[in-house]
């Protein structure tokens, strides 16, 4: 079972290795403030009232434990796409496949919901590109909104190198623009007594905490960090530079979302909350919120400079996350979870198979879907589910081959390793039962086809690695189960309290966790995967 196969194609036009350092650490930091940072304060208040700020620090932690892990194992596959590889090396082809397909769908929807974050923002100003009394795009919105994702595809025809230093311009302008706003706000419109208003009378603020990290915007903000992996492919250091990059956008990104989100508490109109709370919060220009702040409290230049970058942020995230789902979707034919054809690279090292397919499948995500809060719970579940592979190839590869060499090396791992899994399950589980309804169809649909395809080619079942992935039936079903059972605040019946629900996860979680390195790819096999991308590993102790 080989972790990749390649093309005639893709092996005389390969990836050219041009990012460096700087642009690793600036490409995860502009994918991090997009749309997040423009919308993400107002939903997570709204959720969790002041403990948003609690939200924040708490998915920081949460998104730094994953960073850590794959500070340890992208630098391994300096590979495009190196979760899709990490999810064969330890757990087979078809764990593999179904990892593939998650992190596709989760990639293919985030330039379009940037644009369309660029359209709710421009709909202030220029009213008609949503239809009447909802975020919805009209059809002329629509048309704006295929143009511009047409541009990102044009723009990444362009060799890696040059993709880069647009980013680069545009994050050092997307990191100063919030910092900017949120000294400005608390300078000119600061409320102390805001941070002792409850969401509302009814809703736990708690509870509304945990939840926003998942459904409010905290997760789908914070995930930057992957952009140093799935780019390791064209690093000039990937086992130097990826490590370094991973780690510190966690930490910038991080601190930026904490400042913005104090700076919004602290500036809505007391009178805003008095009555019904931050849960009912709603005020004149709302679908642009930090601009209507900053006109509200007559700081009208910075509403203008706001609506400038309700461009130039999102459109920036659309871009370099247009980057990273071509590299992304490029694996997955490199892995066989996607036809070969897609595995073609021209000769500037741009795979532009994947980039049509991503412009045609992006399109689709401009029809009638939820609102940017729901879209971003589902993008940020299947995000973090993709990654909670990590933890586990982690173990498998620390057991498979103690000594191969390894640039970073997460102390702690057999601690660190499993509290990151847990943590994974929860932030899934916190999007709600209707959000893991829609990823879990979804999947096994996904599987089923593919299983059909392995009954009707001669010599493919057996080789698919069926016996390495039981455990995620018992993973899956059990997390849904307890959803289902679990609080009405999450969508359930609210048989099973909230942290009750979480203690029952966690136990759930853990056992999965050692269940899937019980049941992993064989050692021998799996030192022969990594050899394929380049590792010097040791031979089997005897």
């Amino acid at each position: 079972m080989p972790v990749s196969r390649k093309s005639d194609t893709s092996q005389k036009n390969a990836l050219k290795r041009e990012g460096g350092l700087v642009g690793l650490i600036l490409a995860c930091v502009g994918a991090s403030i997009g749309s997040g940072w423009l919308f993400g304060p107002l939903f997570t208040a709204k959720m969790a009232g002041p403990l948003a700020i609690g939200s924040w620090i708490l998915g920081a932690a949460a998104i730094l434990l994953l960073a850590l892990v794959f500070a340890e194992l992208a630098p391994m596959i300096p590979r495009a796409g190196a979760v899709v590889h990490l999810a064969h090396v330890g757990n087979g082809p078809i764990v593999g496949h179904m990892w593939s397909w998650i992190l596709f769908l989760s990639y293919a929807s985030i330039a379009p919901l940037e644009v369309t974050a660029v359209l709710t923002y421009a709909n202030n100003y220029y009213p008609g590109l949503l239809q009447p009394h909802t975020d919805l795009l009209s059809s002329f919105g629509f048309l704006i909104a295929v143009i511009m994702l047409g541009l990102f595809v044009i723009t990444n025809f362009m060799v890696i190198g040059w993709v880069l230093r647009i980013n680069n311009a545009a994050t050092w302008w997307k990191i100063g623009i919030p910092l900017l706003t949120a000294v400005m706000l608390i300078a000119v419109a600061w409320h102390p007594g805001n941070f002792h208003m409850r969401a509302d009378n009814t809703l736990s603020d708690v509870h509304g905490m945990f939840i926003a990290i998942a459904s409010g915007g905290v997760i789908f903000s914070l995930l930057g960090f992957r952009h140093a992996i799935d780019l390791a492919g064209e690093s000039k250091n990937p086992r130097r530079d990826v490590p370094i990059a991973v780690i510190g956008s966690v930490l910038i990104a991080s601190a930026v979302y904490i400042a913005v989100q104090v700076a919004f508490l602290g500036a809505v109109n007391p009178a805003d909350i008095a009555k019904d709370g931050w849960v009912h919060l709603h005020f004149q220009g709302v679908n642009g919120p930090f601009a209507a702040l900053a006109a509200a409290v007559g700081i009208g230049w910075l509403a203008t400079l706001l609506y400038v970058d309700a461009f130039i942020s999102p459109a920036g995230t659309g871009l370099i996350y247009t980057t990273t789902a071509a590299r992304v979707t490029l694996a997955t034919a490199e892995t066989g979870a996607a036809p070969m054809w897609l595995n073609k690279i021209n000769r500037h090292g741009v795979p532009w198979v994947t980039l049509i397919l991503l412009f045609l499948v992006g399109i689709i995500f401009f029809l009638p879907f939820p609102s940017w809060q729901k879209m971003v719970g589902y993008i940020a579940s299947m995000t973090v589910l993709s990654y909670s592979i990590g933890p586990i190839a982690l173990i498998q590869i620390r057991k498979a081959m103690p000594n191969l060499e390894r640039p970073f090396r997460l102390w702690g791992a057999p601690v660190l390793a499993p509290i990151a899994f847990v943590v994974s399950t929860w932030i899934v589980y916190w999007s709600g039962l209707h959000t893991l309804n829609f990823i879990f169809i979804t999947l096994f649909v996904l599987l089923a086809i593919y299983a059909l395809t392995g009954v009707f080619r001669k010599g493919r079942w057996a080789e698919m690695g069926w016996q390495y992935m039981w455990w995620i039936f018992p993973y899956f079903m059990g997390m849904w189960v307890i959803s289902w059972i679990g609080p009405k605040d999450l969508g359930g019946l609210g048989y099973l309290a909230f942290f009750p629900s979480m203690g029952a996860l966690a136990v759930l979680a853990l056992s999965v966790f050692y269940l899937a390195i019980r049941e992993s790819v064989a050692d021998k096999t799996m030192r022969i995967y990594m050899r394929q991308f380049g590792n010097k590993v040791p031979p089997a102790a005897p």
